[in-house]
């Protein structure tokens, strides 16, 4: 690339994405473990079938029909204008630095989180900027508002849960930024379902804060990882501006068929997330009793070290047949977690890596 005209901003930069490796046992990259189950397969053919006849016609380009369903599911009063879909949060987070990003204009996260927003940022033009957690990876309201202050964002990023330390910010936090903030606020909730019980969801904060954005995705509760399906909720005018940058069609009818058919058996695909938290807090004792560091987690994965060479460590697991991330936070690795055979395993890996 070094003899294109690439953009400036965009020298230097590598693609996001995790090893996709053949090993036996894959939890590197936080998807759910478990098979979509025969009924949903079933549902899911027929909403596809339905459509297949008629794909010589674009789909709805507003996908009313998939987010009056997601407004039902998420519930708190929303309604289809205060939600929009695209193909997974990644695209819907894309849109959003689109509509209120940019050149001359900048969003703030809080690191470590998500690695995808530099890139989605650069992607729009839009400066980015490093904040920072303490030494534990917590962001009290104080720190965070300051940092808001300070900077003067067009857009900050929050994740709850966290990625990739797992741990869900406490509301009074997110209302501080929100207070703080000039612009936008978009908390990515994309591991909201697997949260501890009691912890609460922004999204009961969306009345109070027009400019506040709250982010989800059916890939891991809904095991739609392959479908690409994110949305987020927000208030209706919202809704309206990332309507302005989005691409025509942008979201397939199979895709929505396909969303919808999921949502339709929220119950059964959701009984698996109780099968995985039960899993991840397994591997949160397990770690903890071996002596090592591990965040609290609210999400489907663990962050866990501290370790002399995390990439070393990481090295050997995939020797012994188990994949997990290395996240680039030195002295830590981040396992997803899955069925019991696979944290039997990595359990096995770990004990025999040392």
């Amino acid at each position: 690339m070094s003899e294109l005209p690439l953009r400036d901003e965009l020298r230097g930069l590598r693609p996001y994405g995790a090893p996709q490796l053949d090993v036996a046992v894959r939890l590197n990259t936080n998807e759910n473990s478990y098979s979509v189950p025969d009924e949903v397969v079933d549902a899911l053919a027929k909403a596809l079938h339905a459509e297949l006849r008629d794909l010589n016609r674009y789909p709805d380009r507003d996908a009313v029909a998939l987010r009056t369903d997601l407004a039902g599911y998420l519930g708190h009063g929303l309604t289809v204008a205060n939600v929009w879909a695209a193909n997974g949060s990644n695209e819907v987070q894309q849109q959003l630095l689109q509509a209120f990003g940019g050149p001359d204009r900048s969003a703030l996260g809080f690191q470590p989180a998500y690695s995808m927003h530099p890139l989605l940022a650069a992607g729009t033009g839009t400066r980015w900027v490093d904040g920072r957690r303490d030494v534990h990876f917590g962001l009290s309201t104080v720190d965070a508002t300051a940092q808001v202050r300070t900077h003067q964002p067009d857009l900050v990023f929050l994740c709850s849960p966290n990625n990739p330390t797992g741990t869900a910010l406490p509301l009074d936090v997110v209302r501080a930024v929100a207070d703080a903030a000039p612009g936008m606020v978009v908390v990515g909730e994309a591991y909201a379902e697997f949260a501890r019980p009691g912890t609460p969801s922004a999204l009961t904060l969306l009345p109070e804060y027009p400019r506040l954005v709250v982010t989800r995705t059916m890939s891991q509760a809904f095991t739609l990882a392959g479908a690409r399906v994110g949305y987020l909720a927000a208030d209706p005018a919202v809704v309206d501006a990332v309507q302005l940058v989005r691409l025509p069609y942008h979201l397939s009818a199979l895709t929505q068929a396909a969303a919808r058919a999921a949502l339709a058996h929220a119950g059964t695909l959701l009984a698996t997330v109780e099968a995985i938290k039960e899993q991840r807090d397994r591997i949160v004792s397990e770690l903890r009793g071996r002596g090592f560091v591990v965040a609290d987690s609210d999400a489907n994965f663990v962050l866990f070290g501290r370790f002399p060479d995390a990439s070393a460590l990481w090295r050997r697991l995939l020797e012994h047949g188990v994949l997990v991330r290395d996240v680039g936070l030195p002295g830590y690795l981040r396992v997803t977690a899955g069925t019991p055979a696979e944290t039997d395993a990595f359990l096995t890996a770990l004990d025999g890596s040392f």
